[in-house]
Order: structure tokens, then C-alpha cells, then sequence
């Protein structure tokens, strides 16, 4: 088990290769990158955001302040991002947690105990955060609190009655780590309340890029990928559009035997097969009208080699040509039928880091500019965790942190459990 005083694995590896120029900086390399200028003298609101994805490469942590003035989604504030660090998966745990998205053996008592050891890599990664902030003149005891997403290993809402969502987390011991409180258990409250529970994060990316005159979406590429739509002064959307990374990086994995494809060069060097194409699109889920939500739960190997039966003689290069060409074809057919007069897509996320995924997007949306969301302030990488940091201070303040139009819960929820530091 990790030590919580310092992350002893590597930074979560980058996606980019050594000519990108999004290459992913190091753990050790204080990023101090302004996601907005900060105005005003209003007094300083830090929050760290901490989130562990369906990619399942590691963690990734922000400390950023919320103290800005709002100026156009509910009350939120717009950040100053000020330190980020990120802390890679063993090979081992990452194995644990792909099987406990599934039923086995002792899976209670092995849960149990995967959430103490993210909890313990979650503390690392603050303490990393913490070590940045002291150059700033930022303490512990400055931090209001962690929001701490957790590790999701089953998505079933509105199954068997309510349904449930299920993120491994012990933020109790968390909080007792770190000396700082901790928000957790953010999606059971839209749950609850006939949601989705899923996508959270269009509510951040509102707060941050929508604009009264400017029609534009954010696609989140994790393990699964989500979109958000921002039409110019109207009502934000987002759902999950499907498989983001996770089938890509399986493939990759069990034929190449990286953790995932470099910059989409194996998937560059392949052939897009239309055929399995097809009969990949066809799945009910990219029919469904949101809103909606998946996860591994459905986009999982045994899902992929099940579509696979009559293609075995294609070259695995083709198929994750395919797949990549499946991520972004969702993607973009979402775009086009709920928000066709976009002309911007932000992208996020390590599939943000895929040039072979993005050159795919932006042949399916000739009339649309693709690029990351570095472009406006915020690296890729560094958006989700954003955002929960953005939900904690939203618990705090009371505020509801989802959107009912993206997971069509009852009404407006606040967000969270809050566990205290002693």
C-alpha cells in the first residue's frame, strides 16, 4: 500500500508522445496555471479536487481558488487553478479495480479494501498539492475542503427500481490523512432522486465556458466519453455518448501490450473497417434519447468480443482503428443531432491527448473547430478534477451541482456527504 506522504508511483502516464504538444508534465513540475485571471479582491476560497476515472490509469488532483466573482451559471465562481499533481495506478490495482467492476470472489471484503489504498494515493497526491501551495503562501489549514470523486466500479441507475451507483472510497480516512474535510459520495443524491447520477461535470464546464453569444460543447474523453452542449444562451445538455478510452486502451493493451495507444498512432497506422464499424454503432445505447449514462457496466471486453465474432481475421491495428473511429463517430452524431449549430468542440480528458481521435472528430465536423481545452486556460488533464473541487465548494455553499436537463433527476440536489478532519 502507498504511503500517504508521497506518491512513490509515476505521474499518471501521458496519452501524448515526446512530440505532442500536449505532452502531459510531470507530477514534480508545480503547473501554477491560470485557468481565469483573477479580479477583485475578494477573499481566497481553496479547494483541492481530486478525481480517479473509468480510464483507470490513476489520479488526478487540483488545488484551485474559487474566490472570482460569478458571472453567469447559478452562483458558481470561475477558478484560478494553482497547483496540479497526479499520481499513476499500479499494474496490480488497476487489475483489481477492472475486476471489481464485476462480480467474484470475496468481492465485499476486496472493495473494502481497494477503497483504503485509493484513499491512501488520494492523500498522497494532496500532500503533493500541499507542498506546491506552501511556496504560494497556501497552508493546510487554508484549504476549506477535498472533493474526492472516488473510483466508480458499478453504474446501474434506474435499474431494479431506483437503481444505484457504486465509487470505492474511504474519504473518512481521507479527511483523517489529510487534516482537511472531505466531500465524497456525489452522485447518490440525483440517484435518489430518479437521475442519472451521471455526467456531474457539464454543471463545471456551464459555469466556465458558456457564453450568451457563442454556441459551443465540451466532450470529456475518459474511459467512457460525455458531452456537454452549450447553446448560446439557452439550457445546458450533457449525457454520456459512450466508450471513450477503456475499449481503446483494452486492445491496446492485450496486443501491444502498452497501457494505451501513444498519441493514436496504432490506431493511425490501421485501417477503419466499416463493417465492424456498423455493427459497433448499432448497439441500442447510442440510439437511446438522453438522458442517459453508462459505464464499463456495458462497454466492457466482454461486450467488444462478443461485436468481434466474424471479424477474426482483421488485423488488430484495423480494430482500434475502429474503435477510435466508434468514439469519435458518437461523438460527433450526438454534436450534429442536439447541437448542430455548434462551431466549437473543447475537448478533455486523455483522449484529448489522441491526435489520431481528434484528426477523427474533426473529419466527422467539417464545419466545427476541435481543440482542447488548453486553448481556453484549462489543460485537458486537469478539468475534471476542476470539477470537483467545484462540486465540493458547491456542497459547502449549499448549492445543487446537477443539472436536471443533463441527468433528469426530479430537481436541483446539493451534492455530497461531508467527512471532517479531526
Amino acid at each position: 500500500m502507498l504511503c500517504a506522504a508521497s506518491c512513490k508511483l509515476p505521474p499518471r502516464s501521458a496519452r501524448a508522445g515526446p512530440n505532442s504538444l500536449q505532452q502531459r508534465p510531470s507530477r514534480s513540475e508545480p503547473q501554477g496555471s491560470v485557468c481565469i485571471t483573477k479580479t477583485g479582491n475578494a477573499m481566497p476560497e481553496y479547494y483541492i479536487g481530486l478525481m480517479s476515472g473509468t480510464s483507470l490509469d490513476g489520479v488526478d488532483g487540483v488545488l484551485a481558488d474559487f474566490s472570482s466573482p460569478p458571472e453567469h451559471f447559478s452562483s458558481a465562481s470561475k477558478p484560478m487553478v494553482l497547483a496540479s499533481a497526479s499520481c499513476g495506478f499500479e499494474a496490480r490495482f488497476k487489475q483489481e479495480l477492472l475486476a471489481l467492476n464485476s462480480p467474484g470472489q470475496d468481492e465485499l471484503h476486496r472493495a473494502a479494501m481497494a477503497a483504503n489504498q485509493l484513499a491512501e494515493i488520494y492523500a498522497s497526491v494532496v500532500e503533493d498539492l500541499l507542498e506546491q501551495s506552501r511556496a504560494l503562501g497556501i497552508l493546510r489549514a487554508d484549504i476549506v475542503a477535498v472533493g474526492a470523486h472516488g473510483q466508480t466500479v458499478r453504474h446501474r441507475p434506474q435499474e431494479f427500481g431506483t437503481g444505484y451507483t457504486l465509487q470505492l472510497n474511504n474519504p473518512a480516512l481521507l479527511a483523517e490523512r489529510g487534516g482537511i474535510d472531505v466531500v465524497a459520495d456525489f452522485r447518490n443524491a440525483d440517484v435518489a432522486a430518479g437521475g442519472q447520477g451521471a455526467p456531474l461535470v457539464p454543471a463545471f464546464p456551464a459555469a466556465l465556458w458558456g457564453q450568451a453569444n457563442r454556441t459551443r460543447a465540451v466532450l470529456n474523453v475518459g474511459g467512457i466519453s460525455n458531452i456537454t452542449l452549450l447553446p448560446a444562451g439557452g439550457s445546458v445538455q450533457g449525457f454520456d455518448c459512450g466508450p471513450g478510452n477503456a475499449l481503446m486502451d483494452y486492445w491496446c493493451m492485450r496486443h501491444t501490450g502498452s497501457a494505451y495507444d501513444s498519441e493514436g498512432a496504432w490506431a493511425a497506422s490501421g485501417r477503419v473497417h466499416e463493417p465492424l464499424l456498423a455493427r459497433l454503432i448499432a448497439t441500442p445505447y447510442f440510439a437511446r434519447v438522453p438522458p442517459k449514462s453508462t459505464g464499463r457496466d456495458l462497454f466492457n471486453p466482454s461486450w467488444l468480443n462478443a461485436q468481434l465474432e466474424g471479424f477474426n481475421t482483421l488485423a488488430p491495428q484495423d480494430v482500434q482503428a475502429s474503435l477510435t473511429a466508434l468514439t469519435a463517430l458518437a461523438c460527433a452524431r450526438d454534436l450534429r443531432h442536439y447541437l448542430p449549430q455548434a462551431d466549437e468542440l473543447l475537448v478533455c480528458g486523455g483522449g484529448a491527448l489522441n491526435a489520431e481521435l481528434l484528426h477523427q472528430l474533426a473529419l466527422a465536423l467539417p464545419a466545427v473547430q476541435v481543440r482542447s481545452t488548453q486553448f481556453h486556460g484549462l489543460p485537458p488533464l486537469q478539468v475534471e478534477a476542476a470539477a470537483f473541487a467545484w462540486l465540493a465548494q458547491a456542497f459547502i455553499k449549499k448549492r445543487p451541482g446537477n443539472l436536471v436537463a443533463v441527468t433528469g433527476a426530479r430537481g436541483p440536489r446539493v451534492l455530497g456527504a461531508l467527512y471532517r478532519a479531526a
